[in-house]
């Protein structure tokens, strides 16, 4: 069994939001057109309470900033995806209601979650994973946003949790908060054994 995994394709990450990734509204088009060809469609939604020790806000700091949160480096972010605000909804124009599942993360207000696996620190583990088991998944495709921070991470650990991943380079947008940051991201996927590939090869 195949599924796309569609990441954070919400409000706060598209232009106008919070934190938006540059073009982050052009890969939906192409996410929609690619649902009907899967059996099982499922998303991850950053689901942030106000207090997040990620926002930069809580720390009277400047996004950008490093900090260290409960052991780890956190970049610092502009408040985003706050839960139940239009910012965290995903962006009108995706089609989901064709998800199968959707899963949370970044609730814990101590350690942030790019992943749609677990957290940053490896944890707590979302949902995500039992639910892929037990509907027999063997490969998955990711993309959404943002390329160089949650796709990265959840396909480095799907990878890690023993599936055949790819990466859909062309329907995934990065932060490249630093010149360079998306292709190292995917060079460090495809090192890890993330095959990369456009939505047109399927």
């Amino acid at each position: 069994m195949k599924a796309l995994l569609v990441i954070d394709v919400q409000n706060d990450f598209c232009p106008g939001g919070n934190l938006a990734v540059p073009q982050g509204d052009q890969i939906i088009n192409g996410i929609n057109k690619l649902i009907p060809k899967f059996d099982l469609v499922v998303a991850s939604q950053d689901w942030h309470p106000e207090t997040h020790g990620s926002f930069a806000v809580n720390h009277n700091k400047t996004p950008g900033e490093v900090i260290e949160l409960n052991g780890l480096q956190q970049v610092l972010w502009p408040q985003h995806c706050v839960q139940g605000s239009r910012g965290a909804e995903f962006h009108q124009d995706l089609e989901s209601d064709k998800f199968d599942a959707v899963f949370t993360k970044g609730e814990n207000p101590l350690i942030d979650s790019y992943s749609a696996f677990f957290d940053n620190g490896h944890l707590n583990k979302t949902a995500l994973d039992d639910y892929l088991k037990k509907k027999q998944v063997s490969q998955l495709f990711v993309c959404g946003l943002a390329t160089d921070y949650c796709v990265k991470f959840t396909a480095l650990d799907a990878v890690d949790l023993g599936y055949k991943t790819f990466l859909l380079e062309d329907l995934s947008s990065g932060v490249e908060l630093n010149k360079g940051d998306i292709a190292k991201a995917i060079e460090e996927m495809r090192q890890a054994g993330v095959e990369v590939i456009k939505s047109t090869e399927l």
